[in-house]
């Protein structure tokens, strides 16, 4: 019995194979890895084309253009160019503002009011006042607004002291802006609030600028109604009333705002003022934004005046001159980013390219039966596995490494801006999660281009779905249960990582900060991401290791689902012997012969003994393939019986069809047999393949091997595994090479070679490291007479120790192998025997050809009969004949003797006399079997 290699000597064998093929395989290594950075490079020149772009029609050329100061501002900074700055800077600071202007305050008029004005042709406007001491209130709200009173001489030029006399009004919307009040720039009217308009009291001004930005030269007149409520519970209801009826488009009366004077007295200033808040943007909370608490300043200042004014008379004054905001730095400029906008759509397809790759590698292994050769001869599937699985994380780590390299020397601010220390684990926990996914995948997939159709599609379908579809669900946050459930689906896992990067990276451009750090990964939701991920990649490991055992694609045998638990559930699913299913095959026994009986009973000794002495026992194994598509079911194989001992080589013929190959897939692994057992070298087939396998070599009906390896590269591999070391697996793979014929061709590539080749290598891994029992599946197809001729030396120099089984269609090799043969029909054995025993068994008859003149053919006809009264003519066509003599009739001294006579009355072109072939018992047997 071959000793069983440890677990190291397996993977050192497997790892040096995956070398020598990776080896010749570099430059689809060399180009995966060149992806990545084939990638970057093109999108930081897409980057860059972006920049200049931008640059030339972008807000940073309107920085140029400072208006901070009126002694800087020149004709090419002119009102077009402020508007534009304006418009680009309204949701985002870009240009610096040293000095920023100081602008006129404004009293905030309700928005829309001057436009209901006109469709009204009537604008009535009240101020409510209410208060604890009427008395008081209405003293301080004579003070509100300033007298009637105009004069040109108001305006000044650089300087508008107007808002000391007058109240200015404006009913513009808030935005954003770098001290820019948009009063100023949309071309609204402006008017003053007063008690009471006159008539023509439009304030006239003096053509003039406001730090040569333009004020209208016409300022209307609102005159506003104060109007005394009792309490602020009143004045409420009214403002509901209001709103309601405004919403309806019906005539009311516009509420500029409220005082609410509350508990004020001599002693004692203390004011509500409430403001009409109909003024927001699309990011601000209702009278938040910028203008409306510029504008919330005007009416405070009105108050105070009232109040002071009541105190000291109507000389005394706090004059709010101007309002401005604070001086702001240059903002990073912000240019479209396209390794944070596109980016993560172009990063997930370069990610999991890598997944059709592993993909192919594993389902190309499967699809050519490689995995399950490897198996036949010994490997385990830890060492697989582990090999395999390492291998991937290697070509994962190098490719995103390479990747994120050459991501930074670009300069793509989805990597350069974030930490890369969480880039490290969540990038290192993804490959781990898509390697465990591939196998997944693997295992449901046995055609190479079916797995990589899917592979494609899986990765192409599922970036744009995270693109268009999970990341608009991750920005509006609302199901944030759905999108963890969602984040389950691996590529929605990297999409959200690569989405968050993109976007912690962009709003640090803006900010002129940095990206995602440690203490960002909760808030970012990268933390539950990578928790996800790491769970999900030992589940999906798990799972695909199971499914691996339990579904078979490839891998050989397959397990019963819970074999995991305890040893009796570590078997194939094979009938049990007393099935009533199967009785009808014990009909069977009574029609075969004697050598297929004794053979059986043979088995039946054997199977009693606690320790199988030979090689190879099968006892009544039998395969049915289930009925399909309409079909019956196949019986296969029938209740074979064999004992095989060492040093023999069986012979197993059979027309095509018959059932031998079902056979030897049973006894290598590669299907599951339906009923009996066998036992390799004492190990029980039903439950220790995984032994049985240590002890088989295999040379299968289809040459399996890796195209980019050469036969000194097969034979070191599998001589490995076969627990072949040093100068025992030197010398081992050298006398194999030379006995197969390979030697001078040992480091050519077995992709290249011509069927024959092919298959001398296949019978010189079969036999490779002294196995005990080697299946031989029909070796010599292909080969040439000199080919032949060597292997068979091969064969019969290697049954010394060993029990092979040979399948062939060539009697001619059966005969010169075969220590006994064996001729299945209709997949059930009907004779066993050496060759000489068939031959005088089914044989019996001498061949007799006899070629004249058709003149003559009575005459050899009636000369036959002479002989052999029971002699049968076989064949007749232009003089020639054959005829079937009966060994007992005739002795082969009569038969020359009477030819002899034949010549001397008529011409005898041509005779001979042969005795029965094993051709000849092959074709009765079948033939006999068949009726």
């Amino acid at each position: 019995m071959v000793e069983s290699v440890s677990f190291q000597k397996q993977a050192n064998a497997l790892l040096r194979k995956n070398l020598c093929y990776q080896k010749r395989n570099l430059g689809m290594i060399l180009k995966l890895l060149a992806f990545p950075i084939i990638m970057c490079i093109l999108l930081s020149q897409i980057q860059r084309v972006i920049n200049s772009f931008s640059d030339k029609l972008g807000a940073m050329s309107m920085c140029q253009c400072d208006c901070s100061t009126p002694e800087k501002i020149t004709e090419k900074c002119n009102m077009e160019c402020i508007n534009r700055i304006v418009q680009s800077m309204n949701n985002m600071n870009i240009c610096p503002v040293i000095k920023p202007r100081r602008w006129p305050p404004l009293f905030q008029l309700p928005e829309g009011l001057q436009k209901r004005c006109k469709k009204f042709e009537s604008c009535p406007a009240q101020m409510l006042l209410t208060g604890a001491n009427m008395t008081l209130g209405k003293g301080l709200a004579r003070n509100l607004f300033p007298p009637n009173k105009y004069s040109a001489s108001l305006f000044k030029e650089d300087r508008l002291r107007i808002a000391e006399d007058i109240l200015l009004a404006s009913d513009t919307g808030a935005s954003k802006t770098n001290g820019f009040d948009m009063a100023f720039f949309q071309n609204t009217p402006l008017v003053t609030v007063q008690a009471d308009c006159l008539p023509k009291s439009d304030l006239v001004l003096p053509t003039g600028e406001l730090g040569r930005m333009r004020i209208p030269q016409k300022l209307g007149c609102l005159q506003a109604e104060q109007l005394w409520r009792s309490n602020s519970s009143l004045i409420t209801t009214e403002v509901v009333d209001n709103f309601r009826n405004k919403s309806k488009n019906k005539l009311t009366n516009e509420i500029l705002g409220v005082f609410d004077f509350l508990n004020t007295n001599n002693h004692n200033f203390n004011t509500t003022v409430w403001y009409n808040p109909t003024h927001t943007d699309d990011s601000s909370e209702v009278g938040t934004s910028p203008v409306n608490m510029t504008h919330i300043q005007k009416a405070l200042n009105m108050a105070s005046n009232s109040y002071l004014q009541f105190l000291r008379g109507t000389k005394s004054k706090v004059i709010l001159e101007f309002i401005s905001e604070m001086p702001k730095p240059l903002s990073v400029t912000p240019k479209l980013d396209i390794s944070a906008l596109a980016g993560p759509l172009f990063y997930a397809w370069i990610f999991q390219l890598l997944i059709p790759v592993m993909l192919n590698n594993l389902v190309y292994e499967k699809e050519n039966k490689l995995r399950i050769m490897m198996k036949m001869h010994g490997l385990g599937d830890g060492s697989y596995w582990l090999i395999t699985y390492s291998y991937f994380l290697i070509i994962s780590t190098v490719y995103t490494i390479l990747f994120i390299l050459f991501a930074t020397l670009v300069d793509l601010k989805s990597f350069t801006m974030n930490s890369y220390g969480i880039q490290f684990v969540f990038y290192f926990v993804y490959m781990n999660l898509q390697i465990a996914l591939t196998f997944l995948i693997a295992t449901f997939f046995s055609d190479l281009k079916t797995a990589a159709v899917f592979g494609f599609l899986f990765v192409f379908g599922s970036a744009l779905l995270g693109s268009f579809l999970f990341v608009n669900m991750v920005k509006s946050s609302t199901h944030e249960s759905l999108i963890l459930l969602l984040e389950v689906f691996p590529p929605f896992a990297l999409f959200r990582g690569l989405h968050e990067f993109g976007q912690y990276s962009f709003d640090a451009q803006l900010a002129g900060g940095v990206g995602m750090s440690w203490k960002d990964l909760r808030e970012s939701g990268l933390q539950s991401v990578i928790i996800i991920m790491t769970i999900e990649w030992i589940v999906l490991l798990l799972l695909a290791y199971y499914l691996d055992q339990v579904v078979s694609v490839g891998s050989g045998v397959k397990k019963h689902p819970l074999w995991f638990l305890s040893r009796k559930f570590n078997t194939c699913s094979c009938t049990p012997l007393d099935d009533p299913h199967r009785k009808g095959f014990d009909v069977l026994v009574n029609m075969e012969k004697n050598d297929v009986y004794h053979e059986r009973e043979v088995v039946e000794k054997l199977m009693q003994e606690p320790y199988k002495s030979y090689p190879m026992i099968v006892d009544k194994l039998q395969k049915v393939y289930p009925s399909r598509d309409g079909n019956p079911e196949k019986v296969a194989v029938k209740e074979i019986s064999l004992a095989l001992p060492e040093g023999e080589c069986l012979g197993m013929l059979g027309p095509n069809g018959a059932g031998k190959t079902s056979f030897i897939s049973m006894m290598i692994g590669l299907t599951t047999p339906t009923a009996g057992n066998a036992f390799v070298s004492g190990f029980d087939l039903r439950n220790e393949m995984d032994k049985v396998y240590c002890s088989m070599g295999v040379c299968p009906q289809h040459d399996l091997l890796w195209e980019m390896l050469t036969p000194r590269e097969h034979l070191l591999f599998y001589g490995r595994l076969k627990n072949l070391t040093g100068d025992e697996l030197t010398h081992a793979v050298e006398e194999s090479l030379r006995g197969v014929n390979l030697f001078t061709v040992a480091d050519k590539q077995a992709g290249k070679f011509s069927g024959g080749m092919k298959r001398r290598l296949s019978v010189a891994i079969s036999v490779l490291g002294n196995p005990k029992v080697v299946y031989l599946d029909e070796p010599s197809t292909g080969l040439d007479p000199a080919s032949r001729d060597s292997l068979w030396k091969v064969i019969k120099k290697a049954k010394q120790g060993k029990a092979i089984i040979l399948t062939t269609h060539s009697m001619e090799e059966a005969e010169a192998l075969c220590n006994r043969i064996g001729i299945f029909v209709d997949g059930s054995l009907r004779c066993i025997a050496n060759p000489n025993e068939l031959k005088a068994r089914y044989g019996g008859i001498y061949i007799l050809t006899v070629t004249t003149s058709s003149a003559h053919e009575e005459d050899v006809k009636e000369m036959v009969h002479r002989l052999s009264p029971d002699a049968k003519r076989i064949y007749h066509i232009s003089g020639t004949q054959k005829f079937e003599l009966p060994k007992q009739d005739v002795e082969i001294a009569h038969v020359f003797r009477a030819i002899e006579n034949a010549k001397k009355n008529f011409i005898v072109q041509a005779w001979g006399l042969t005795d029965t072939t094993l051709e000849d018992v092959f074709i009765k047997v079948a033939k006999g079997a068949q009726n």
